[in-house]
């Protein structure tokens, strides 16, 4: 595999977005422009949060398709896309679901990526997690990933994808004040709660995309 240029954020949003709404509302996979835009610039299960435009990711898909870690379909009366994310890396499905998760969400613990790994991939315990992650670190080709060093505060070092480059690490203002930092734990309602909206979210695109096919069979517009 040759060695792929350093990809920027919303370039590794627009995979991540792709992986993780192929498992999620596969009714709706691939995605149009509108529909991965929109999961770009979701406000849960993302970090950073980001409010980008039609265009720059119009922008992101025509880079990622020339490295062909995106491909493009016909679908109706919109283009829709696809991500090829394990056959362009050479990687199993369970590291596609590690490295669209730290796309998504940024840095994390070996748990934490259990956990929102879970609708992707369901690792058995975090032992699993942690063996496919230095698989990934130990690449002949290049890492993929890499563990950063125990910032002040934080009780577990974090593992970063390595599709943007090193990760500058810096402890935010939070973490130099001591444990409000945001290596702090949610507390598990609302954790849970933040789960369930996103699971809810995907499930009205799901039922959108069926009333669409809906309309479509008998000639109508979707609602």
């Amino acid at each position: 595999m040759a060695t792929l240029p350093e990809l920027s954020l919303i370039e590794t949003r627009v995979l991540g977005v792709l992986v993780e709404k192929q498992h999620t509302v596969p009714d709706t996979y691939p995605l149009t422009l509108l529909a991965l835009t929109a999961g770009c610039n979701q406000k849960t299960s993302r970090d950073p949060v980001l409010n980008a435009t039609e265009p720059e990711v119009q922008a992101a898909i025509d880079h990622l398709k020339t490295l062909t870690l995106v491909v493009e379909s016909s679908g109706g009366r919109a283009m829709r896309y696809a991500h090829n994310v394990g056959r362009v890396l050479a990687v199993p499905a369970q590291a596609v679901a590690l490295l669209a998760v730290l796309m998504l969400r940024g840095p994390q613990t070996i748990g934490e990526l259990r956990i929102n790994c879970d609708r992707l991939h369901r690792f058995a315990d975090t032992s699993a997690v942690e063996a496919f992650l230095h698989e990934l670190a130990a690449r002949q080709s290049g890492a993929l990933v890499a563990l950063l060093s125990r910032q002040p505060g934080e009780r577990e070092a974090r593992w970063a994808h390595l599709l943007s480059g090193t990760p500058a690490v810096a402890a935010s203002v939070r973490d130099e004040v001591g444990e409000t930092g945001r290596d702090t734990p949610a507390p598990a309602g609302i954790t849970a709660l933040e789960a369930r909206i996103t699971h809810l979210a995907d499930e009205v695109e799901a039922l959108k995309a069926t009333v669409a096919k809906l309309a479509a069979a008998l000639g109508e517009s979707a609602p």
